[in-house]
């Protein structure tokens, strides 16, 4: 059996809300054996789509974080969830960009720091800081690639 997509689901649910809304409507208008059959269509009528809809929506995939299902669970809106993860991410990588920043810096002033107290070593410390540079021209460009913005 092929998986169902998300939008055929939620058109089966559609289905089984009009089915629903047809057995109380019949519910409503009650007027003997007539309406008493067409009760037990629409209830079977019902069974089937909820058998359907049972079957469909145990084949979509089911990745949901526990804590959204959690957050759902206490009443709260998954939208609000969504954007205070994306802030919070947004605050981690504003401080691992700070703190690379920061060591980047660093390197420089130390290579320099060396070649003043060390000239002969001047050679081995720029090969050190352009290989290190290089590698940092790299990554920045993964990021880059990754999500088509630079940091």
């Amino acid at each position: 059996m092929a998986p169902k997509s998300i939008d055929a689901v939620d058109d089966q649910i559609k289905d089984v809300i009009q089915d629903l809304f047809q057995i109380q409507v019949a519910t409503h208008n009650y007027a003997g054996p007539q309406t008493q059959q067409e009760l037990v269509r629409l209830i079977t009528q019902l069974a089937g789509s909820l058998a359907i809809l049972s079957d469909d929506a145990s084949a979509l995939p089911d990745q949901i974080p526990p804590e959204i299902i959690d957050y759902v669970d206490s009443g709260r809106n998954p939208d609000i969830y969504t954007r205070e993860f994306v802030e919070l991410v947004q605050k981690g990588n504003q401080y691992l960009k700070g703190r690379s920043e920061a060591l980047t810096g660093f390197r420089d002033a130390l290579g320099e720091e060396m070649v003043k107290a060390w000239p002969e070593m001047k050679t081995d410390v720029d090969n050190v800081l352009r290989s290190s540079h290089t590698e940092q021209i790299k990554r920045e460009e993964i990021v880059v690639q990754t999500n088509g913005t630079s940091t």
